[in-house]
């Protein structure tokens, strides 16, 4: 079944197919090399037995038997053929014993077959072959066999068949180590895969360590896993959460509403218990309608609604807001603009999660103390930053907070259902900027926005200046 597997997989085929391709072409690579050296050996002979009849054919009449003998005598392979005839047609001299009648006289190589003295054992040889009609009547004819190029296709298929079948062989070797190479790696995938899906969050694909494909894959899939690991966490006790904190205030107007019915003695005592079921009504509904605007948020759904949004004047107006909140609860607030700047976003969203940041700020910080608003921006960021000198958050706590219903032990009095930083991290997250928790003592958030060729193309205005001291806004 292995074997199968390994047959089939798509890395053994892909090289069955890379070497298949390489032998047709080393095939037709030695064919196109035997055809060009067998048209050169031919084109050769030619030029040589050409050559040889001129020189012959200009000797004296005398001459020309024993040239043709010493022709013959040097030819130690046995590839040379000559023959002189006189005007009849009778053999004067050579290893030729007729003159071949497909042969013209008058000069040019052709292929014929000679009728030779001593004939072969095999077969009677083709060879090239020049004729020539001499001044005294006389026909002189040389040859050259050119079947040696038989010789050279035989020494050619051996080196063909010598390299091809390593080469081939090497080929299939290298499909079959990367099949079961890339097979190890997908069965311990498939088996990581298989622990995920039984449960096992924390498990992770393997990385390895070089940076092929199979690595990357890996990588985008384990910060998938991360994320998908964060929010099962998260959701896992939202459950609970959400029924705990909409017990208590159920539990208060139904406990006020029992009471009322049983002790309430006149009208104004009716509406007085009233009014304090509607506000723990209220705050149920406050829970609900956070978590519908949080999935929204979550969700992506308000990426319609994007455009230029000018964070200074977020500032302002969020400052405005809660400067009589502030006042109330005599904390100084103040707003520091180093100068205008424009993000890409939704204006909404934005103003929400800043608020949100200044209302937990006002909230946490206890009276006589300060909150203060800032907005620095370089060449491609635009930072927004909101501290405090209340408690702050500890190390410890900055994953918990951006947990839905978290609340420490210490802000359990405080009001609130604990979905306020939740919020501000999705409203951040949609945006694609960056949330900053800020170490204790004291309480720093900041959001890291993007801005000019780091995010959309925006229009600067002209730099202002405006400056609060929170200890001139108490």
């Amino acid at each position: 079944m292995h074997q199968i597997q390994l047959i089939r997989s798509s890395t053994f085929l892909w090289a069955l197919a890379v070497a298949a391709a390489f032998a047709l072409f080393v095939v037709a690579l030695f064919a196109f090399i035997y055809w060009k050296l067998d048209d050169y050996l031919v084109a050769r002979s030619d030029r040589m037995i050409t050559t040889q009849i001129r020189f012959i054919a200009d000797l004296p009449p005398a001459r020309r038997i024993s040239a043709i003998a010493d022709h013959l005598a040097q030819d130690s392979r046995g590839v040379q053929y000559a023959g002189l005839f006189d005007a009849a047609g009778a053999r004067l001299a050579g290893n030729i014993g007729r003159v071949p009648r497909e042969l013209g006289l008058d000069g040019a190589v052709q292929g014929v077959r000679l009728d030779l003295l001593e004939q072969p054992a095999v077969h009677v040889p083709v060879v090239r072959a020049v004729g020539r009609r001499l001044d005294d009547g006389d026909v002189l004819v040389l040859g050259r066999n050119v079947d040696e190029t038989r010789e050279i296709s035989s020494v050619v298929g051996e080196a063909l068949a010598l390299g091809l079948l390593p080469a081939f062989s090497l080929c299939l070797l290298a499909g079959v180590w990367l099949s079961v190479r890339a097979q190890r790696r997908v069965e311990e995938v498939n088996q990581r895969v298989q622990r995920i899906v039984a449960g096992e969050l924390r498990e992770r694909l393997p990385e390895g360590s070089t940076d092929d494909s199979f690595a990357r894959l890996a990588r985008i899939v384990n910060g998938m896993l991360d994320e998908m690991e964060t929010m099962i966490n998260a959701l896992a006790g939202v459950g609970n959460d959400i029924a705990h904190d909409l017990r208590t205030p159920l539990t208060r107007v139904r406990l006020a509403l029992e009471r009322g019915r049983t002790h309430a003695a006149t009208l104004e005592e009716l509406q007085d218990i009233t009014d304090k079921a509607i506000v723990g009504i209220d705050q149920s509904l406050a829970i609900v309608t956070a978590l519908l605007r949080l999935t929204e948020i979550e969700n992506s759904r308000r990426m319609a609604g994007f455009g230029d949004v000018a964070l200074d004047e977020i500032l302002r107006e969020v400052c405005d807001v809660y400067e009589p909140i502030a006042e109330d609860k005599r904390i100084g607030l103040g707003v520091v603009i180093d100068r205008n700047v424009q993000v890409w976003g939704d204006r909404d969203l934005l103003f929400e999660a800043v608020a949100n940041l200044v209302d937990n700020a006002i909230k946490f910080t206890p009276p006589g103390g300060g909150v203060e608003l800032a907005l620095e921006a370089g060449d491609d960021t635009a930072l927004v930053r909101v501290s405090d000198t209340g408690p702050g958050i500890s190390e410890r706590e900055r994953e918990a907070v951006l947990r839905r219903f978290y609340r420490s032990d210490k802000m359990r009095n405080t009001p609130g259902v604990g979905l306020g930083l939740s919020l501000v991290a999705a409203i951040v997250k949609l945006h694609g900027f960056r949330l900053i928790i800020g170490p204790a003592p004291g309480g720093r958030i900041e959001i890291l926005a993007w801005t000019g060729s780091a995010g959309k193309p925006i229009t600067r205005r002209p730099r202002t200046l405006v400056r609060a001291d929170a200890s001139q806004m108490g």
